[in-house]
């Protein structure tokens, strides 16, 4: 089956939203959970670097996950291949 230039373009902006959330993905669970034990203060009681771990990551997963099903539905609509409802 040959792709069509329609079909390169979703495909181009599906691969390349899915780089670019990786890398924040990456960023979030790599970086600065490494960096984050150096913060050694406490917030809330607890310390600082617990909360980036345990509670800002997650946050930012869930922002991750909402942002590309709504990026995914507009991509579709935009291309004609979105699910009829």
């Amino acid at each position: 089956m040959q792709l069509t230039e329609k079909h390169k373009q979703y495909w181009s902006k599906n691969l390349r939203i899915t780089g670019i959330l990786l890398a924040i993905w990456f960023f979030v669970t790599f970086v600065i959970g490494y960096w984050a034990r150096d913060l050694n203060f406490t917030f809330f009681g607890w310390p600082f670097s617990f909360w980036v771990a345990s509670q800002g990551a997650l946050i930012v997963y869930c922002i991750i996950i909402w942002y590309y099903a709504r990026y995914m539905n507009l991509l579709d609509q935009e291309h004609g291949v979105a699910e009829e409802e």
